[in-house]
């Protein structure tokens, strides 16, 4: 048929390494834990916009500066950076792309974290560390969405890229790359167990 595919919408998984990946986690997790018991600040803020949950974004969001066990997440993250920015096409023109913003979050049962994108970035992702079996993954939502206006439903079987939400789990070691532009949120968490990842921007200059 005469149809193109214009306008798509890239989103990036992949391992953040071959190997490794294990004891890597073990230390950014014992470094979370250890986070949110220092972070007066970061738990009391979460408590009236994260419930149930702990983030370091209002309080501690360069994670990357302050301790050395991110700054090598950010390294481990920067191959994978190159590589997405690459498949989009964008002209860097020599410029350097860094990150700005690197923060935690602790889903314990009962947390969720709403629909939101990521303003004043260009790249934004996430890095799992503890991923319990069952524990929510991340949700994308089609960026057309406000636009369908009088448009009929999908069909109960249809193409992935007609889908109007896509949702790509939560494994530990796996790093998730988007547009910053993109809404995304992830649902309640119903497993016992914490679901901890690592949420980062990058813009360029």
């Amino acid at each position: 048929m005469p149809i193109n595919l214009h306008f798509p919408t890239f989103i990036y998984c992949e391992p953040l390494q071959k190997a490794g990946l294990v004891r890597f986690n073990d230390e950014l997790a014992t470094e979370c834990d250890q986070l949110r018991a220092f972070d007066d600040s970061g738990r009391k803020w979460s408590e009236s916009n994260y419930p149930g949950g702990y983030t370091s974004y209002a309080s501690m969001n360069q994670l990357h500066k302050f301790s050395s066990t991110f700054e090598t997440l950010e390294r481990r993250l920067n191959r994978h950076i190159r590589a997405y920015s690459k498949k989009l096409d964008f002209d860097l023109r020599g410029r350097e792309v860094y990150m700005t913003d690197c923060w935690v979050n602790m889903m314990p049962p009962g947390t969720t974290h709403s629909l939101h994108l990521h303003p004043l970035s260009f790249i934004s992702g996430s890095y799992y560390v503890q991923t319990p079996l069952g524990c929510p993954g991340i949700k994308f939502e089609d960026p057309r969405l406000d636009r369908f206006m009088a448009a009929p439903p999908r069909k109960a079987k249809r193409a992935p890229e007609n889908e109007t939400f896509v949702t790509y789990p939560a494994e530990a070691g796996n790093v998730i790359l988007f547009e910053s532009w993109l809404r995304h949120e992830v649902p309640a968490n119903q497993v016992p167990e914490n679901r901890i990842s690592i949420s980062f921007n990058y813009a360029w200059s």
